[in-house]
Formats: structure tokens, C-alpha cells, sequence
């Protein structure tokens, strides 16, 4: 991709488009200069789209703009379980994937792409009032519950709602880097980071001090992390065991406490990659991780690539 042109998204809404799920990807990525992305929002044809929830949409575009699309954002949509999208739209959505633009649905827009026959064998998620829907629908579907999205390289799926901002933001990390999707998830005051991984619900009540307090940790412990941290000083902090301290904390974020604080350390590293000078053995100081030997084996494991290879994809300025 040409460096000064700028990335291409559509916003594909089909009949009955829930608003927060068309709203997602056109507010995220809308122009500006620390979004580079131009956004067509379309549906099958040019013109009004009888929405869900008691909104209609006009369109400007119809499927051409998926011709022209680096990534095509389908939209959930009421009654998916229903009918499948027009032939014409399944159509364009498997050319566009043909060309090489990726496909990421957010809720029940699942079913649109697995319609398309390009899910199958694959991971994917969906609302998870509709996860058993879709199973049944498109049995060649590896339908996951318990994550709030999906990357499977080309095509990525979201559960509901918000969950879409999780994946916007996932794919702004990958796009342009930990920054770019931080700085985007202050503008939409967003929690910048929530693992695919995490639950889409937590499955029983949660009391609401507690709640709070596993949040004043994880507060304190990003203030923290060029110091040691241990789960039984995290614990401490919480007031809580270190059993109950391990599987609260995994029922909240997706991950162990130490995976947590490891990712969150390498999330601050990317960032000083991206905006310093400093040497991979400074940063791997100021995170906490001792030496760049450090920083580079647990970079290349979560990230798979180098600190100095990241470095040169995402420095200011490239």
C-alpha cells in the first residue's frame, strides 16, 4: 500500500442494521490526522436502508464500494437466523475477500459472512444470544461463545455491541500500531486494551466493591510495571487470597494476573518503540523486564516479530 494513501474502509449495512453496530467502524475510523482511513458507508444498493431499532439509513454508496475497500465492516443486523443477505451481497463480500480486503463483522453480521461460505472450518463469534443460532445455521463454523472477537487473518468477528470497539481497536494495533489504537481508544473513552479472549459476559454476580478494587489494582499495578510484581503483592493490593485474587482476575480480563501485567509491559514498550529514541535495553528497564534480551524473547513470543522490526513498521514519522 502506497504510504500517503489512505486506508480504505466500507461500512456494509444491510436491512435492519443496528445503529450502535453501524456506528462503530464509521466513528473510529473517520478522517483525521491520526486516523488515516477513508470511510464509504453502503448497503446493496445506493439509497434508504430500513434499519433495526427504529432507525433508517441513507446511503451514499452501494456494493461497488466494496471494490474499492482495503477492510469491509458488516454490521449486526436484526433477525439473522432468518434469511440469508441477498446473493448479491454474499457475492460482493466474496470477491472483495478474493482481492484481498478483509472481512471483520461485528454481532450478528457474523451470519452475513457466514453465508458466504468463508467462515467454514474457521473460528467465530458472534452475540451470544445468537452463538447456538449460528452453529446451527452453519454447523462448518467453529462458533466460540466465551471470547468477544476473533482474528483469523482475513475475515474477524465480534459478539455484541461494544464488543466492536474492542475489535476496531485490535485491528488499529495491527494496522498502525499501540499508540495510534491508545490514542483512539482516549478519543471514544474506551478501555484501550480488552483480550479476544475474555468472556463476553461475566456468568454470575459480580459485588460491586470487589469489582472496584480488581480495577484499582490493575490501576496501580500500570503505574508500576518497571517494578517487581508479584501475584501475592497484586492480591495484597485487592485484599484478596491469591486464589480468589487468580480466578477473579481471569473471569475479568481473559487472562492470568502475569500474563496480564507481561502483555501490559510489552503494550508500554511498543509505545516507546513507536514515539523514543531509547535503546531496546533502556526500554526493557522502564518496563520492567531487566534486559533487551528479556524485551525480545516475550516480544517475539506474544508479537512475533522483533522489537527492531516493530520499531521500523511503526517509528513516528514512517
Amino acid at each position: 500500500m502506497s504510504a500517503t494513501r489512505l486506508r480504505r474502509a466500507a461500512v456494509l449495512v444491510l436491512e435492519g442494521a443496528k445503529p450502535l453496530d453501524a456506528g462503530i467502524p464509521a466513528q473510529v475510523f473517520s478522517t483525521r490526522r491520526s486516523m488515516p482511513y477513508e470511510v464509504r458507508v453502503c448497503g446493496a444498493a445506493p439509497g434508504l436502508v430500513a434499519g433495526g431499532d427504529g432507525l433508517s439509513y441513507h446511503v451514499a454508496h452501494g456494493l461497488d464500494a466494496l471494490d474499492w475497500a482495503d477492510i469491509v465492516f458488516v454490521p449486526g443486523y436484526r433477525f439473522p437466523d432468518r434469511d440469508d443477505p441477498p446473493a448479491a451481497v454474499t457475492g460482493a463480500l466474496i470477491a472483495a475477500h478474493r482481492r484481498g480486503a478483509r472481512l471483520a463483522a461485528i454481532s450478528t453480521g457474523a451470519f452475513a459472512l457466514a453465508a458466504t461460505g468463508l467462515l467454514d472450518g474457521l473460528r467465530a463469534t458472534t452475540h451470544w444470544h445468537y452463538t447456538r443460532a449460528l452453529a446451527a445455521k452453519h454447523p462448518e463454523v467453529r462458533v466460540d461463545e466465551n471470547v468477544l472477537f476473533v482474528d483469523e487473518g482475513s475475515v474477524l468477528t465480534s459478539a455484541g455491541a461494544a464488543s466492536g470497539i474492542d475489535l476496531c481497536l485490535h485491528i488499529l494495533r495491527g494496522d498502525l500500531g499501540v499508540a495510534a489504537s491508545n490514542h483512539a481508544a482516549r478519543r471514544l473513552v474506551a478501555a484501550p486494551y480488552r483480550s479476544g479472549g475474555q468472556a463476553q459476559y461475566v456468568p454470575r454476580s459480580v459485588p460491586e466493591p470487589l469489582g472496584e478494587r480488581f480495577a484499582a489494582t490493575r490501576e496501580w499495578a500500570l503505574r508500576r510495571l518497571g517494578e517487581p510484581l508479584t501475584l501475592e503483592a497484586l492480591a495484597r493490593h485487592a485484599g484478596v487470597s491469591t486464589r480468589t485474587f487468580s480466578r477473579r482476575f481471569a473471569d475479568d480480563t481473559g487472562y492470568t494476573p502475569m500474563q496480564w501485567i507481561m502483555r501490559a509491559r510489552i503494550d508500554v514498550a511498543r509505545e516507546l518503540l513507536e514515539r523514543s529514541e531509547q535503546s531496546v535495553e533502556q526500554i526493557a528497564d522502564r518496563v520492567g523486564l531487566g534486559t533487551g534480551a528479556n524485551l525480545r524473547l516475550h516480544f517475539q513470543r506474544i508479537l512475533g516479530t522483533t522489537p527492531s522490526e516493530y520499531r521500523r513498521t511503526f517509528a513516528r514519522g514512517e
